[in-house]
């Protein structure tokens, strides 16, 4: 696994995954907390997979999901990036801003703090039109950090998620986008 390419924030350094970071990864994405608004939590094996998919897209399409670091405090809080939308929907193709934080991280304005970079690295580096995020209507941590991200959402693209069952409690998810030119006028500092 490699260091390169990384960004770095006042506070975070969203960096290339390490060999290092697959145990505390894996015990962020089973905390049932954490996993609150997906529908199952995942196993050692399963986040182990999702970092080398995360590291190919790195390698291949220079965006991903990175390992997100607190620098001089803790050497992984979770994961922040960019994601094809990959599921059968109306305004897919597109790119998704995600973000997964360990519990002891929220509410300090660092899933904002890192979006933000990986946002202005969509927009700046990649030359992205826009950039979507959406995540089970239920979840209003998430929902208040797209809006503090100044992504608009309408409420006529809300829709069930085609993977879940249309009685599931996640199934109903909310659309949010931000596109390039809004960004450079608005964007969050």
């Amino acid at each position: 696994m490699h260091n390169e390419p990384q960004l770095q924030t006042e506070r975070l350094l969203l960096r290339r995954w390490r060999f290092s970071d697959i145990e505390p990864f894996a015990a962020i994405n089973a905390d049932p907390d954490v996993m609150e608004h997906f529908p199952a939590l995942l196993s050692t094996t399963e986040s182990t997979a999702l970092i080398e998919r995360s590291e190919d897209r790195l390698e291949e399409d220079r965006y991903g999901l990175w390992a997100l670091e607190l620098t001089g405090q803790a050497p992984l809080i979770g994961c922040v990036g960019l994601e094809p939308v990959e599921i059968d929907v109306e305004f897919a193709p597109a790119v998704e801003v995600v973000w997964r934080l360990a519990r002891e991280h929220w509410g300090n304005g660092l899933a904002t703090e890192a979006a933000v970079a990986a946002m202005s690295y969509g927009f700046d580096e990649l030359e992205l039109g826009e950039i979507v995020a959406y995540t089970a209507a239920s979840n209003m941590r998430s929902r208040r950090v797209m809006a503090r991200l100044g992504m608009l959402r309408d409420d006529s693209e809300d829709f069930l998620h085609p993977s879940l069952p249309e009685d599931h409690p996640l199934a109903a998810h909310v659309l949010y986008r931000m596109d390039a030119e809004r960004w450079r006028t608005d964007a969050p500092q």
